[in-house]
């Protein structure tokens, strides 16, 4: 688990294909490695990754097809900048959010403008994660934790503060860059629960208006 607060920007150093999988090795930049054991994760543009390889202040991690397949990783080359955070253990403060580390899809930023001394954005989310993106909800972008400012669809706005610009990727972002999207756990285990005795029926794939009105959420 992770708290989506970016402890330092780090840096692609290579990636070295392996049997159709990749280790991706980055540089840890600031990220603290004393007290990371191999074995550890680290988030890397908020994809949970296991450390095999700790020293000289780098870090490699192997990275399976289905995460090159379902994130941003696998478009990363050498000098690509990234989002670190170690695990969260029982003494770290949460100042974020509750962030699993397991990407649900892959958004594009649309637009990018300035507001002041902060930054305004606008991201597109696939389609199938939109029920998951409310107004003054949390999300997690390539692993740090914001509040959704404004939400119409799979469109969502995000207001990013001078502080969050300079401690993490998001100041390199453009219309057109893809970035990883985790939603609010909280949301994904509400659907289920809503779903009660029915979540294990296989045809049904998400809530809809038919089925709250069906069982009395709806009028």
């Amino acid at each position: 688990m992770f708290t989506g607060i970016i402890q330092a920007v780090g840096e692609i150093e290579r990636l070295q294909p392996r049997g159709g999988d990749v280790r991706l090795s980055v540089r840890a930049g600031g990220l603290d490695l004393a007290e990371v054991a191999l074995g550890d994760s680290i988030a890397v543009n908020g994809v949970c990754l296991t450390a095999v390889e700790i020293g000289g202040g780098r870090f490699a991690a192997d990275v399976s097809r289905e995460t090159l397949s379902l994130t941003t990783l696998g478009g990363l080359g050498p000098g690509g900048r990234v989002n670190l955070e170690t695990a969260l253990t029982l003494s770290t403060p949460l100042g974020g959010h509750l962030v699993s580390g397991h990407v649900d899809g892959v958004g594009t930023v649309l637009e990018v403008h300035e507001d002041g001394r902060s930054w305004r954005l606008q991201i597109h989310a696939p389609g199938e994660l939109a029920r998951y993106i409310a107004h003054k909800g949390s999300i997690c972008v390539d692993g740090t934790s914001l509040t959704v400012n404004q939400v119409s669809g799979a469109v969502f706005d995000l207001n990013i503060v001078p502080h969050t610009l300079q401690q993490t990727i998001i100041g390199d972002y453009r219309a057109g860059t893809r970035v990883n999207l985790e939603v609010d756990l909280i949301a994904r285990y509400l659907e289920r629960l809503i779903l009660g005795e029915h979540a294990g029926e296989q045809e049904l794939g998400s809530i809809t208006e038919e089925f709250l009105r069906h069982h009395g959420f709806m009028r």
